[in-house]
């Protein structure tokens, strides 16, 4: 039998619980249909997602149907929650992309696209609520092939010669193939879906079970299990707690076999395996690849991470664009900080920090929903009560030119000094480092001891103090003495060439703050489009306008900037009069538009940042004496490999 992981991805309100729930009861594993707005999914297994009838979390579920075993992972819909259902993608077969037949394309279904396409996972797509008034299924197909893919196309299990003309256009070899002879293989059709070059369409209404059989037999027919490699591997995408607080790491295994009591990570043990279908579990001895499940015993692991021969991680595109100040009210700090830091176990994208000087503790979101559940959350699972202060962007930091930075650490009996290559890299990518050190120059344990050091904080700009991200950081020279030098010297040298380097640009004016963007959608009546964009050319967005579907409708679609637009879906309601609608997705890091006001009202001194000093320390006469940043190169022992002025 076939064994397959899927994951169902939806805008808010397009279906997609209730599709999960149909294909339950289709295949018979429910004897009811539960339903979201009556707070009987069988999937919203939270109290608070059968509260506010949307998912939260991210649950899973099984279902056999003919020849094929389907996991389904049923992710959150909501835009606040996108980062949760990135995180599922790392462990999918196939996606099931539900759009609504009345809505078509909404702003969070672009994102998911984006995602889905980035972290290249096939897709079926299935357009929901055909049953409903102003149901257009096949103005949504013709948006799908638009704005998405050409190859978005109808898939019958026997498809029509219609059909396969259509796929036949969409690779040269399937294309020749079927002028040779009119025809096109099952494996080639099966094959272009997981190339993500055609996205097999299918269409009903969740709620009545229409469609949801060929579906189904789709997925029977069109998917291929993946060969697993015999040697164990696994990927984590979600750490929760149950209801007797046992910490639950879920996960899927990508090669060989995982047993219970297996000892994994760091001496840790798995204590039990549990497979869940809803609320309910059942305990397996084993886990082989291509499975996944919940195991207990892990005390340390985090979302994204890989397990025996998955060493890399899970890179999330989508990161917190927001940071507010928790305020305790009559709530020791303390124990609101210990109930977040349990939070920040099962999301650590939370970023849960606490200032001592401020005696303040601050956490990353995505949204004000977020922040709703955060606060509901604490109350109903911790019993506190808190609040929020108005939230604050989260700005970001890059360069955009090269330079070669020294860092030099030698106090008496220690030594240490590296040369690192610090260059822009392309947007979105973050910080990337590389080695091109010849171990005639470094001996390679020292190499490593830079290497691992450049991974293990977070580093700094020097513009405003924001997280550095999309540099590259190569490794060129350094130099070290066999009995001076210990393993922390390469360490602080290497923290200090990043921050040499950084001001060394930042005099040449080539360092960039970045702040996040929203990619949004706005419709208003077209009596109020003057005002909407005279509205966002003031917060420094661009836009487009296009026409609505209803004639006395205009749509804008278009950037802007998180800190300006992100307020404004209140404003749009009152001078609509309740009939402007607004949809915001996070577009990712730009330059900030107002990087000047920003950078002054921070007064963010970086030779002051004493945990992210630029300066180096050098010995002479028995003695360590500090030497000033813009000193170093002129005292460095290792020569210059790149022009100081690159």
């Amino acid at each position: 039998m076939k064994k397959i992981v899927t994951g169902i991805v939806a805008h808010v309100d397009a279906g997609k619980t209730t599709l999960s729930e149909a294909l339950l009861y289709q295949s018979g594993q429910l004897r009811q249909l539960g339903r979201v707005d009556q707070g009987s999914a069988f999937l919203d297994t939270d109290q608070l997602e059968k509260q506010r009838g949307i998912t939260i979390h991210s649950h899973q579920a099984s279902i056999q149907y003919g020849q094929i075993q389907l996991t389904l992972l049923d992710t959150p819909g909501h835009v606040d929650f996108a980062y949760q259902t990135e995180q599922v993608l790392a462990v999918l077969d196939y996606a099931i992309l539900v759009v609504s037949a009345v809505d078509g394309i909404q702003g969070h279904t672009r994102m998911l696209w984006r995602l889905l396409k980035a972290h290249h996972v096939p897709t079926f797509i299935f357009i929901n609520k055909n049953d409903l008034t102003g149901a257009n299924p096949q103005h949504v197909i013709k948006q799908l092939q638009n704005e998405f893919d050409g190859g978005c196309l109808p898939l019958d299990t026997q498809p029509t010669a219609a059909q396969l003309e259509s796929i036949a256009t969409l690779d040269e070899n399937v294309l020749n193939q079927y002028l040779t002879n009119g025809k096109i293989s099952d494996s080639a059709i099966r094959t272009l879906i997981q190339q993500q070059k055609l996205f097999p369409i299918y269409q009903g209404a969740a709620l009545k079970l229409t469609g949801v059989d060929a579906l189904m037999t789709g997925l029977e027919k069109w998917t291929q299990e993946r060969q697993w490699s015999e040697s164990f591997g696994a990927r984590i995408f979600k750490v929760s707690h149950d209801t007797q607080d046992n910490r639950l790491t879920w996960l899927r295994v990508t090669g060989g076999e995982l047993p219970a009591k297996a000892t994994i990570k760091q001496g840790q043990k798995i204590d039990q395996i549990r497979v869940y279908n809803g609320a309910k579990f059942t305990i397996k001895q084993v886990l082989h690849a291509g499975e996944v499940a919940a195991v207990t015993g892990l005390t340390d692991s985090k979302p994204g991470e890989g397990l025996g021969d998955i060493q890399n991680s899970f890179q999330n595109i989508l990161q917190p664009v927001l940071s507010y100040a928790v305020d305790c009210q009559e709530n020791d700090p303390h124990k609101v900080l210990t109930a977040l830091r349990e939070l920040e176990d099962e999301d650590p994208q939370l970023h849960v920090t606490w200032d001592g000087h401020l005696a303040q503790i601050r956490l990353q979101i995505m949204g004000s929903v977020q922040l709703e559940i955060l606060q509901q959350t604490l109350q109903e699972r911790y019993h506190l009560t808190v609040d929020f202060t108005a939230g604050e962007t989260l700005y970001k930091e890059t360069i955009t030119g090269k330079v070669e930075g020294v860092g030099h650490f030698e106090p008496l009996r220690h030594y240490a000094e590296a040369h690192l290559l610090l260059e822009p890299a392309k947007r979105g990518t973050g910080l990337t480092f590389a080695n091109d050190c010849s171990v005639d120059v470094l001996r390679k344990n020292w190499q490593h001891q830079i290497m691992v050091s450049l991974g293990s904080k977070e580093h700094r700009g020097v513009l405003i103090g924001a997280p550095l991200t999309d540099v590259k950081i190569t490794l060129i020279g350094g130099r070290g003495k066999i009995v001076h030098t210990e393993g922390g010297d390469f360490r602080q040298a290497t923290y200090r060439a990043v921050r040499q380097g950084l001001m060394m640009l930042k005099q040449r004016g080539q360092c960039q703050l970045l702040e996040p963007w929203y990619q949004y959608r706005l419709t208003v009546p077209t009596d109020q489009v003057g005002r909407a964009i005279n509205d966002i050319q003031q917060m420094s967005g661009t836009f487009n306008l296009q026409q609505g579907t209803q004639q006395d409708i205009g749509v804008l679609t278009g950037t802007a900037p998180v800190s300006e637009m992100r307020d404004y879906a209140q404003q749009v309601r009152a001078y609509s009069h309740g009939q402007g609608q607004l949809e915001l997705t996070v577009d990712g890091y730009q330059p900030c538009h107002n990087a000047n006001m920003v950078i002054a009202s921070h007064h963010y001194d970086p030779t002051a940042d004493l945990d992210n000093t630029p300066d180096s320390v050098f010995c002479a006469h028995g003695a360590g004496y500090p030497v000033k940043w813009d000193q170093v190169p002129a005292k460095a022992r290792f020569p210059y490999q790149y022009p100081v002025n690159m």
